[in-house]
Protein backbone atom coordinates (compact mmCIF):
# COMPACT_ATOMS: atom_id res chain seq x y z
CA UNK A 1 0.00 0.00 0.00
CA UNK A 2 2.71 2.46 0.99
CA UNK A 3 4.95 1.25 -2.36
CA UNK A 4 2.07 2.04 -3.96
CA UNK A 5 0.73 5.25 -2.98
CA UNK A 6 4.96 6.49 -3.40
CA UNK A 7 4.71 5.25 -6.55
CA UNK A 8 1.43 7.60 -7.52
CA UNK A 9 3.16 10.33 -6.09
CA UNK A 10 6.73 10.20 -7.55
CA UNK A 11 4.45 9.52 -11.24
CA UNK A 12 2.24 12.70 -10.16
CA UNK A 13 5.87 14.51 -9.55
CA UNK A 14 6.92 13.74 -12.87
CA UNK A 15 4.25 14.92 -14.74
CA UNK A 16 4.12 17.97 -13.08
CA UNK A 17 8.17 18.82 -13.62
CA UNK A 18 7.39 17.39 -16.99
CA UNK A 19 4.64 20.23 -17.72
CA UNK A 20 6.53 22.68 -15.91
CA UNK A 21 9.31 21.90 -18.29
CA UNK A 22 7.10 21.83 -21.53
CA UNK A 23 5.70 25.58 -20.50
CA UNK A 24 9.29 26.98 -20.53
CA UNK A 25 10.57 28.25 -23.39
CA UNK A 26 13.53 25.42 -24.49
CA UNK A 27 15.54 27.73 -26.52
CA UNK A 28 16.00 30.44 -23.78
CA UNK A 29 17.11 27.56 -21.38
CA UNK A 30 19.52 26.20 -23.84
CA UNK A 31 21.31 29.02 -24.02
CA UNK A 32 21.95 30.26 -20.67
CA UNK A 33 22.68 26.47 -19.67
CA UNK A 34 25.84 26.83 -22.62
CA UNK A 35 26.99 30.27 -21.19
CA UNK A 36 26.67 29.15 -17.63
CA UNK A 37 29.15 25.68 -18.57
CA UNK A 38 31.23 28.20 -20.58
CA UNK A 39 31.52 30.66 -17.75
CA UNK A 40 32.95 27.76 -15.80
CA UNK A 41 35.47 27.18 -18.68
CA UNK A 42 36.89 31.12 -17.99
CA UNK A 43 36.88 30.69 -13.93
CA UNK A 44 38.43 27.53 -14.05
CA UNK A 45 41.41 28.75 -16.04
CA UNK A 46 41.32 31.80 -13.62
CA UNK A 47 42.22 28.85 -11.04
CA UNK A 48 44.33 26.16 -12.91
CA UNK A 49 46.01 27.95 -15.51
CA UNK A 50 49.29 28.33 -15.44
CA UNK A 51 49.95 31.29 -17.93
CA UNK A 52 46.89 33.17 -15.98
CA UNK A 53 49.04 34.95 -13.10
CA UNK A 54 51.70 36.10 -16.34
CA UNK A 55 49.85 37.01 -19.34
CA UNK A 56 47.00 38.62 -21.08
CA UNK A 57 44.83 36.24 -23.15
CA UNK A 58 43.41 37.89 -25.16
CA UNK A 59 46.69 40.33 -26.00
CA UNK A 60 48.24 39.26 -29.22
CA UNK A 61 51.50 39.62 -27.81
CA UNK A 62 51.22 37.31 -25.58
CA UNK A 63 49.06 34.83 -26.91
CA UNK A 64 48.55 32.11 -28.60
CA UNK A 65 44.94 30.94 -30.33
CA UNK A 66 44.07 28.25 -28.11
CA UNK A 67 44.33 30.56 -25.14
CA UNK A 68 43.17 33.11 -26.68
CA UNK A 69 39.62 31.18 -28.18
CA UNK A 70 39.15 29.95 -24.56
CA UNK A 71 38.73 33.42 -22.81
CA UNK A 72 37.05 34.82 -25.94
CA UNK A 73 34.03 32.54 -25.82
CA UNK A 74 33.57 33.02 -22.80
CA UNK A 75 32.70 36.70 -23.50
CA UNK A 76 29.00 35.78 -24.36
CA UNK A 77 28.32 34.90 -21.43
CA UNK A 78 27.75 37.87 -19.29
CA UNK A 79 25.74 39.75 -22.17
CA UNK A 80 23.85 37.13 -22.92
CA UNK A 81 22.80 36.26 -19.21
CA UNK A 82 21.93 40.01 -19.17
CA UNK A 83 19.75 40.08 -21.75
CA UNK A 84 18.09 36.61 -21.21
CA UNK A 85 17.26 38.42 -17.84
CA UNK A 86 15.19 40.77 -19.61
CA UNK A 87 13.26 38.36 -21.54
CA UNK A 88 12.79 36.77 -17.89
CA UNK A 89 11.07 39.98 -16.61
CA UNK A 90 8.65 40.59 -19.57
CA UNK A 91 8.17 36.36 -19.21
CA UNK A 92 6.85 37.02 -15.37
CA UNK A 93 5.14 40.03 -16.25
CA UNK A 94 2.84 38.20 -17.93
CA UNK A 95 1.32 36.68 -14.93
CA UNK A 96 1.93 40.09 -12.88
CA UNK A 97 0.88 43.54 -12.60
CA UNK A 98 3.69 46.50 -13.27
CA UNK A 99 3.26 47.14 -9.09
CA UNK A 100 3.98 43.44 -8.69
CA UNK A 101 6.51 42.87 -11.17
CA UNK A 102 8.54 46.02 -10.15
CA UNK A 103 8.08 44.79 -6.58
CA UNK A 104 9.88 41.45 -7.63
CA UNK A 105 12.61 43.42 -9.52
CA UNK A 106 13.31 45.43 -6.54
CA UNK A 107 13.47 42.83 -4.07
CA UNK A 108 15.46 40.17 -6.51
CA UNK A 109 18.27 42.83 -7.23
CA UNK A 110 18.63 44.47 -4.04
CA UNK A 111 19.34 40.54 -3.12
CA UNK A 112 21.67 40.10 -5.55
CA UNK A 113 23.64 42.82 -4.68
CA UNK A 114 23.90 41.50 -1.39
CA UNK A 115 24.95 37.92 -2.30
CA UNK A 116 27.43 39.46 -4.53
CA UNK A 117 28.83 41.32 -1.48
CA UNK A 118 28.68 38.44 0.47
CA UNK A 119 28.23 35.05 -0.65
CA UNK A 120 30.09 35.45 -3.86
CA UNK A 121 32.58 37.68 -2.95
CA UNK A 122 33.59 34.99 -0.55
CA UNK A 123 33.18 32.44 -2.94
CA UNK A 124 36.46 33.97 -4.97
CA UNK A 125 38.77 34.88 -2.23
CA UNK A 126 37.96 32.59 0.67
CA UNK A 127 39.43 36.00 2.75
CA UNK A 128 37.32 35.80 5.67
CA UNK A 129 38.26 39.26 6.13
CA UNK A 130 36.81 40.35 2.85
CA UNK A 131 40.27 42.81 2.02
CA UNK A 132 39.37 42.49 -1.50
CA UNK A 133 36.01 42.67 -2.94
CA UNK A 134 34.33 43.48 -6.29
CA UNK A 135 31.18 44.54 -7.87
CA UNK A 136 30.96 42.13 -11.11
CA UNK A 137 28.32 40.18 -12.98
CA UNK A 138 26.22 39.57 -10.02
CA UNK A 139 26.26 43.36 -8.92
CA UNK A 140 25.18 44.35 -12.26
CA UNK A 141 22.16 42.15 -12.95
CA UNK A 142 20.83 43.12 -9.32
CA UNK A 143 22.02 46.83 -10.47
CA UNK A 144 20.01 46.40 -13.76
CA UNK A 145 16.80 44.76 -12.27
CA UNK A 146 16.46 47.56 -9.50
CA UNK A 147 16.61 49.95 -12.46
CA UNK A 148 14.38 48.17 -14.52
CA UNK A 149 11.80 48.04 -12.03
CA UNK A 150 11.17 51.65 -12.70
CA UNK A 151 11.69 51.12 -16.90
CA UNK A 152 8.86 48.63 -17.19
CA UNK A 153 6.25 52.05 -16.36
CA UNK A 154 7.78 53.44 -19.28
CA UNK A 155 6.19 53.32 -23.13
CA UNK A 156 7.33 50.06 -24.65
CA UNK A 157 8.92 52.45 -27.38
CA UNK A 158 10.82 54.71 -24.75
CA UNK A 159 12.14 51.41 -23.51
CA UNK A 160 13.42 50.39 -26.66
CA UNK A 161 14.85 54.69 -27.67
CA UNK A 162 16.31 53.83 -24.04
CA UNK A 163 17.72 50.52 -24.32
CA UNK A 164 19.41 51.36 -27.60
CA UNK A 165 21.05 55.11 -26.96
CA UNK A 166 22.52 53.59 -23.66
CA UNK A 167 23.89 50.63 -25.98
CA UNK A 168 25.03 52.66 -28.84
CA UNK A 169 25.89 56.16 -26.88
CA UNK A 170 28.20 54.74 -23.70
CA UNK A 171 31.22 54.96 -25.53
CA UNK A 172 30.97 59.23 -26.09
CA UNK A 173 31.89 58.95 -22.64
CA UNK A 174 35.07 56.97 -22.92
CA UNK A 175 37.07 60.33 -22.72
CA UNK A 176 36.02 61.31 -19.69
CA UNK A 177 37.92 60.00 -17.04
CA UNK A 178 37.05 60.52 -13.13
CA UNK A 179 39.76 58.27 -11.38
CA UNK A 180 39.14 59.38 -8.00
CA UNK A 181 35.43 58.93 -8.21
CA UNK A 182 33.74 56.03 -7.00
CA UNK A 183 30.10 57.23 -8.14
CA UNK A 184 31.67 57.47 -12.21
CA UNK A 185 33.02 53.43 -11.29
CA UNK A 186 29.44 52.35 -10.70
CA UNK A 187 28.35 54.50 -13.33
CA UNK A 188 30.56 54.20 -16.45
CA UNK A 189 34.58 53.21 -15.55
CA UNK A 190 36.12 50.31 -14.40
CA UNK A 191 38.19 51.33 -11.21
CA UNK A 192 38.51 50.49 -7.61
CA UNK A 193 38.52 52.92 -3.87
CA UNK A 194 39.97 51.72 -0.80
CA UNK A 195 37.29 51.37 1.44
CA UNK A 196 37.23 51.15 5.64
CA UNK A 197 39.73 48.95 7.20
CA UNK A 198 42.46 49.06 4.76
CA UNK A 199 39.99 46.95 2.25
CA UNK A 200 39.34 47.42 -1.54
CA UNK A 201 36.55 47.49 -3.44
CA UNK A 202 36.60 47.17 -7.37
CA UNK A 203 34.42 47.91 -9.53
CA UNK A 204 34.58 45.92 -12.65
CA UNK A 205 31.06 45.88 -14.15
CA UNK A 206 29.76 49.49 -14.31
CA UNK A 207 26.15 49.61 -15.19
CA UNK A 208 25.28 51.59 -17.75
CA UNK A 209 25.90 49.45 -20.59
CA UNK A 210 24.36 46.88 -18.70
CA UNK A 211 20.70 47.87 -17.76
CA UNK A 212 20.39 48.51 -21.41
CA UNK A 213 21.35 45.48 -22.47
CA UNK A 214 18.70 43.87 -19.76
CA UNK A 215 15.96 46.82 -20.54
CA UNK A 216 16.18 45.72 -24.35
CA UNK A 217 16.11 41.66 -23.46
CA UNK A 218 12.72 42.89 -21.69
CA UNK A 219 11.44 45.00 -24.88
CA UNK A 220 12.39 41.72 -26.85
CA UNK A 221 10.29 39.74 -24.37
CA UNK A 222 7.22 40.20 -26.47
CA UNK A 223 8.57 38.10 -29.49
CA UNK A 224 8.03 35.26 -26.95
CA UNK A 225 4.55 35.39 -26.39
CA UNK A 226 2.57 32.94 -27.36
CA UNK A 227 0.45 35.09 -30.50
CA UNK A 228 3.76 35.63 -32.06
CA UNK A 229 4.27 33.32 -35.22
CA UNK A 230 7.41 30.70 -34.47
CA UNK A 231 8.63 31.62 -38.74
CA UNK A 232 8.24 35.12 -37.69
CA UNK A 233 10.22 35.15 -34.27
CA UNK A 234 12.91 33.13 -36.36
CA UNK A 235 12.59 35.40 -39.56
CA UNK A 236 13.30 38.30 -36.63
CA UNK A 237 16.09 37.06 -35.08
CA UNK A 238 17.66 35.90 -37.92
CA UNK A 239 18.00 39.63 -39.34
CA UNK A 240 18.36 41.36 -36.12
CA UNK A 241 21.64 38.75 -35.79
CA UNK A 242 23.16 38.72 -38.83
CA UNK A 243 22.60 42.87 -38.90
CA UNK A 244 24.24 43.22 -35.71
CA UNK A 245 27.39 40.92 -36.50
CA UNK A 246 27.69 43.10 -40.06
CA UNK A 247 27.62 46.36 -37.99
CA UNK A 248 30.54 44.68 -35.45
CA UNK A 249 32.51 44.12 -38.75
CA UNK A 250 32.07 47.52 -40.06
CA UNK A 251 32.42 49.22 -36.98
CA UNK A 252 35.46 47.64 -36.12
CA UNK A 253 37.06 47.54 -39.47
CA UNK A 254 36.74 51.26 -39.41
CA UNK A 255 38.33 51.83 -36.06
CA UNK A 256 35.90 55.10 -35.53
CA UNK A 257 33.98 54.50 -33.05
CA UNK A 258 32.42 51.36 -30.79
CA UNK A 259 35.41 50.68 -28.52
CA UNK A 260 37.71 52.42 -26.27
CA UNK A 261 41.07 50.10 -27.81
CA UNK A 262 41.63 49.95 -31.32
CA UNK A 263 42.68 46.85 -33.53
CA UNK A 264 45.80 47.21 -35.20
CA UNK A 265 47.12 45.56 -38.16
CA UNK A 266 50.30 43.20 -37.35
CA UNK A 267 53.22 41.19 -39.99
CA UNK A 268 50.79 37.66 -38.43
CA UNK A 269 47.47 37.75 -40.06
CA UNK A 270 46.50 35.19 -37.07
CA UNK A 271 47.76 37.77 -34.81
CA UNK A 272 45.71 40.89 -37.01
CA UNK A 273 42.27 38.90 -36.22
CA UNK A 274 43.26 38.12 -32.47
CA UNK A 275 43.48 42.48 -32.27
CA UNK A 276 40.36 42.79 -34.21
CA UNK A 277 37.98 40.10 -32.29
CA UNK A 278 39.65 41.24 -28.92
CA UNK A 279 37.31 44.16 -27.89
CA UNK A 280 36.35 45.81 -24.24
CA UNK A 281 34.36 43.58 -22.01
CA UNK A 282 34.84 46.34 -18.72
CA UNK A 283 32.19 48.20 -19.37
CA UNK A 284 31.27 46.07 -22.43
CA UNK A 285 31.73 48.38 -25.30
CA UNK A 286 29.30 48.66 -28.11
CA UNK A 287 31.50 46.45 -30.28
CA UNK A 288 31.95 43.76 -27.93
CA UNK A 289 27.88 43.90 -27.60
CA UNK A 290 27.42 43.83 -31.09
CA UNK A 291 30.13 40.55 -31.09
CA UNK A 292 28.06 38.68 -28.61
CA UNK A 293 25.08 39.57 -29.32
CA UNK A 294 24.49 39.29 -32.44
CA UNK A 295 25.78 35.14 -32.55
CA UNK A 296 23.35 34.63 -29.94
CA UNK A 297 20.01 36.20 -31.82
CA UNK A 298 20.75 33.68 -34.80
CA UNK A 299 21.72 30.37 -31.83
CA UNK A 300 17.94 31.71 -30.28
CA UNK A 301 16.57 31.58 -34.05
CA UNK A 302 17.72 28.47 -34.77
CA UNK A 303 17.43 26.37 -31.95
CA UNK A 304 14.04 26.69 -30.86
CA UNK A 305 12.61 22.74 -31.95
CA UNK A 306 15.92 21.34 -31.04
CA UNK A 307 15.57 18.67 -28.75
CA UNK A 308 17.30 15.25 -27.23
CA UNK A 309 19.60 14.58 -24.24
CA UNK A 310 22.06 16.65 -24.94
CA UNK A 311 19.63 19.63 -25.53
CA UNK A 312 18.39 18.95 -22.22
CA UNK A 313 21.68 18.43 -20.30
CA UNK A 314 22.64 22.36 -21.01
CA UNK A 315 19.12 23.24 -20.17
CA UNK A 316 19.17 21.44 -16.65
CA UNK A 317 21.95 24.31 -15.91
CA UNK A 318 19.75 27.32 -17.63
CA UNK A 319 16.81 26.48 -15.29
CA UNK A 320 18.98 26.34 -11.91
CA UNK A 321 21.25 29.68 -13.10
CA UNK A 322 21.71 31.08 -9.59
CA UNK A 323 21.69 27.83 -7.56
CA UNK A 324 24.73 26.50 -9.93
CA UNK A 325 26.45 29.99 -10.27
CA UNK A 326 27.10 29.87 -6.53
CA UNK A 327 28.12 26.13 -6.33
CA UNK A 328 30.62 26.26 -8.91
CA UNK A 329 32.38 29.16 -7.53
CA UNK A 330 32.64 27.63 -4.64
CA UNK A 331 33.89 24.07 -5.88
CA UNK A 332 36.55 25.80 -8.75
CA UNK A 333 38.18 27.23 -5.54
CA UNK A 334 37.98 24.46 -3.16
CA UNK A 335 39.85 22.33 -5.91
CA UNK A 336 42.03 25.26 -6.64
CA UNK A 337 42.84 25.15 -3.40
CA UNK A 338 43.63 21.49 -2.69
CA UNK A 339 45.76 21.62 -5.89
CA UNK A 340 47.93 24.10 -4.73
CA UNK A 341 48.38 22.11 -1.25
CA UNK A 342 49.32 19.39 -3.45
CA UNK A 343 51.91 20.96 -6.01
CA UNK A 344 53.81 22.60 -2.91
CA UNK A 345 52.01 26.10 -2.50
CA UNK A 346 50.34 25.67 0.26
CA UNK A 347 46.11 25.80 0.44
CA UNK A 348 46.26 29.20 1.97
CA UNK A 349 47.89 30.84 -1.14
CA UNK A 350 44.01 30.59 -2.39
CA UNK A 351 42.91 32.70 0.44
CA UNK A 352 43.62 35.66 -1.69
CA UNK A 353 43.36 39.28 -0.82
CA UNK A 354 43.27 40.55 -4.51
CA UNK A 355 41.98 39.25 -7.79
CA UNK A 356 43.43 35.65 -8.16
CA UNK A 357 45.05 36.53 -11.51
CA UNK A 358 46.61 39.57 -9.82
CA UNK A 359 48.51 37.19 -7.40
CA UNK A 360 52.47 37.18 -8.15
CA UNK A 361 52.91 35.38 -5.37
CA UNK A 362 51.35 32.52 -7.78
CA UNK A 363 53.46 32.44 -10.38
CA UNK A 364 54.50 29.09 -11.30
CA UNK A 365 51.51 27.34 -9.99
CA UNK A 366 48.72 25.91 -12.19
CA UNK A 367 48.87 23.72 -15.43
CA UNK A 368 48.85 23.64 -19.08
CA UNK A 369 45.40 23.93 -20.79
CA UNK A 370 44.43 20.82 -21.57
CA UNK A 371 44.11 20.18 -17.72
CA UNK A 372 42.57 23.16 -17.63
CA UNK A 373 39.76 21.84 -19.54
CA UNK A 374 40.04 18.19 -17.87
CA UNK A 375 39.31 19.64 -14.60
CA UNK A 376 36.71 22.29 -16.21
CA UNK A 377 34.66 18.90 -17.88
CA UNK A 378 35.07 17.53 -14.00
CA UNK A 379 33.32 20.32 -12.08
CA UNK A 380 30.61 20.25 -14.89
CA UNK A 381 29.95 16.66 -14.38
CA UNK A 382 29.98 16.81 -10.79
CA UNK A 383 27.44 19.44 -10.78
CA UNK A 384 25.07 17.68 -13.24
CA UNK A 385 23.28 15.80 -10.48
CA UNK A 386 22.97 18.37 -8.11
CA UNK A 387 21.63 20.84 -10.83
CA UNK A 388 19.08 18.16 -12.19
CA UNK A 389 18.07 17.18 -8.49
CA UNK A 390 17.70 20.84 -7.55
CA UNK A 391 15.92 21.78 -10.71
CA UNK A 392 13.21 18.49 -9.76
CA UNK A 393 12.49 19.92 -6.36
CA UNK A 394 12.11 23.41 -7.86
CA UNK A 395 9.48 22.19 -10.46
CA UNK A 396 7.60 20.51 -8.19
CA UNK A 397 7.73 22.98 -5.61
CA UNK A 398 6.50 26.42 -7.13
CA UNK A 399 4.44 27.39 -4.48
CA UNK A 400 7.58 27.90 -2.46
CA UNK A 401 8.04 31.73 -2.67
CA UNK A 402 11.68 31.34 -1.89
CA UNK A 403 12.63 29.16 -4.68
CA UNK A 404 12.19 32.16 -6.89
CA UNK A 405 15.83 33.91 -5.01
CA UNK A 406 17.49 30.96 -5.92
Amino acid sequence: MQLSIYINVSNNNDKILKASIKNRIQSLDFLKGIVLILMALDHTRDFFHNDAFSINPTDPNTADWFVFITRWITHFCAPVFCFLAGISAFLISRKKTKNQLAKFLLKRGIWLIFIELTLVNFAWNFDIYFTYNELAVIWSLGMSMVLLAGIIYLPKNIILLISVILIFGHNLLDSLNFNESFLWSLVHQENGVNIFGGRRLYVSYPIIPWVGVMSLGFWFGALYNKTVDVKFRKKALNILGVSLIALFIILRYSNYYGDLNQWQGYNNISKTLMSFMATTKYPPSLLFLLMTLGPSFLFLANTEKLKGKVVSFFQTFGRVPFFYYILHLYLIHFLAGIMAKLTGFGWTMMVLPKWVTDMEELKGYGFNLWIVYVVWIFIILLLYPLCKKFDKYKMNNKDKKWLSYL
